[in-house]
C-alpha cells in the first residue's frame, strides 16, 4: 500500500510542471518507503539518494518560476524549502556515515511535509503563475 497518494484535488497548484514533479515525489517517497519495509539498507540509501536529489531539482524549479515572475511569497517559500534541504542533507549524512536509520518515522516525516507544504503553500502560487501565463 502507497505512503502517499497524489490526487489533482489535495495536491494540484494548475502549474503543470509543479504537479508533474510532486507526483515524482510521491512516488520517489513511496519507492523509499517500500525499501525500509523491505530492510535493504542500499536500496534505502540508494532511493533516499534519490528523493534528495529529484527534490532539490523540484525546489530550483520552483524558484526559477518565482523569479521569472516575481512572485510575492517568493522569500518565504524559498526559506521553507531551505530549511527542508538543511534537515535531508542531514539526515542523508549521518544515513551514509551509519549514525542513523531510515526508518518509518522517516517516511512518515516526508509524507507530513508534502501533506502540508502542497496544498497549504505551493498552491497558493498557482493562481499567480497562471496569471503571468504559465500553466
Amino acid at each position: 500500500m502507497a505512503l502517499l497518494n497524489w490526487t489533482q484535488e489535495a495536491f494540484g497548484t494548475s502549474v503543470t510542471v509543479a504537479d508533474d514533479e510532486h507526483k515524482v515525489i510521491f512516488d520517489l517517497t513511496n519507492a523509499l518507503n517500500d525499501a525500509v519495509s523491505a530492510g535493504n539498507r542500499v536500496n534505502v540509501g540508494q532511493k533516499l539518494d534519490a528523493l534528495i536529489a529529484y527534490v532539490a531539482g523540484h525546489f530550483k524549479t520552483e524558484e526559477d518560476l518565482f523569479d521569472a515572475h516575481g512572485y510575492p511569497d517568493a522569500a518565504a517559500h524559498k526559506a521553507k524549502h531551505a530549511d527542508l534541504v538543511k534537515t535531508c542533507l542531514d539526515v542523508q549524512k549521518k544515513f551514509h556515515n551509519r549514525e542513523i536509520e531510515i526508518t518509518p518515522d522517516t517516511c512518515v516525516f516526508v509524507k507530513d511535509w508534502l501533506y502540508d507544504h502542497i496544498p497549504n503553500v505551493d498552491k497558493h502560487y498557482g493562481a499567480f503563475l497562471n496569471s503571468k501565463g504559465v500553466k
